[in-house]
């Protein structure tokens, strides 16, 4: 069974950003830059791209600087105006111009499924994506498409994942799945919440996209808190793939793309570096300074 088109996006906001002690003391993990956006800019944009038209973050306190970036700022824009330059004054406005951004707090760091259930009566009873900010898709890839026409054509939810080396695996959830015969997804069969290197059952590691029916609220709503006392939406989506009924059932599509993982400090000087290197400006001046400086 399918149901309406999906339009909605909500974007979880509202972690403290530990890894990045002492710079996200006072400002969110989401606005680190990335060349010359915040990271929460790409995912933005990622969704926008897709075709989802209805944003909703899910943000907690000190994340006051993320509706702010995403806020006209009309003495700034005044600014350059008057200063004729039109270039950053257009890149200023890009942020505001994507489209309305609706924003709820969680409260209480609770973990990734009560963030999402924080979105259950904005969501309603609709599919709907969920993008991590920590996890930047390459601009020119189709994953979150891709993934809402699996939804559409399942009727149950639909999960990211990635092939990574064994030894890498258990600081992933991990998923059991069954090929389906001709078809280019996959049935996840069960979820394993980081397991050891030895006991996972196959080397494909979820990542932070999600299109999910909106069954999971009810699931979430009855889900304990699991690994950190925390309510995890592996849980949730183990429920519903060991499930019956409408909703029931759950997805995996294997990405193949490039991916940047920010949350890590060294693969966000990695992401930085090759999006920078390919800007068209500075891109090949990057690359000159990049082979003598490790030469």
């Amino acid at each position: 069974m399918t149901m309406g088109k999906i339009t909605k996006a909500v974007i979880p906001a509202a972690g403290l950003g530990t890894r990045f002690l002492p710079a996200t003391k006072a400002m969110p993990k989401e606005m680190l830059p990335v060349v010359d956006r915040p990271a929460i800019q790409y995912v933005v944009e990622e969704a926008v791209n897709a075709g989802l038209t209805d944003l909703l973050m899910i943000t907690g306190r000190n994340k006051r600087s993320l509706e702010d970036h995403f806020d006209r700022e009309p003495g700034l824009e005044r600014a350059l105006e008057l200063k004729g330059d039109q270039g950053r004054l257009d890149l200023v406005q890009q942020a505001s111009e994507l489209g309305p951004i609706h924003y709820v707090r969680q409260g209480e760091p609770k973990g990734l499924g009560h963030a999402v259930l924080c979105a259950s009566q904005h969501v309603g009873n609709e599919p709907f994506a969920v993008l991590l900010g920590d996890d930047l898709i390459d601009e020119a890839e189709t994953l979150l498409t891709t993934m809402m026409d699996v939804q559409q054509k399942t009727g149950g939810s639909v999960i990211a994942l990635i092939e990574v080396d064994p030894s890498e695996i258990s600081a992933y959830g991990c998923a059991d799945i069954t090929a389906i015969e001709g078809e280019d997804f996959v049935r996840v069969n069960n979820l394993v919440e980081k397991p050891a290197a030895g006991e996972a059952p196959s080397n494909l590691a979820v990542i932070g996209r999600y299109v999910l029916h909106p069954s999971v609220f009810g699931v979430l709503e009855n889900t304990e808190p699991g690994r950190g006392g925390e309510i995890q939406l592996t849980d949730a989506l183990q429920t519903m793939a060991a499930g019956e009924g409408e909703g029931s059932g759950v997805y995996g599509v294997v990405f193949k793309g490039r991916r940047y993982d920010t949350g890590d400090k060294l693969s966000y000087l990695k992401a930085v570096i090759t999006l920078a290197s390919e800007r068209v400006e500075f891109g090949e001046e990057l690359k000159t300074w990049l082979k003598a400086f490790v030469g």
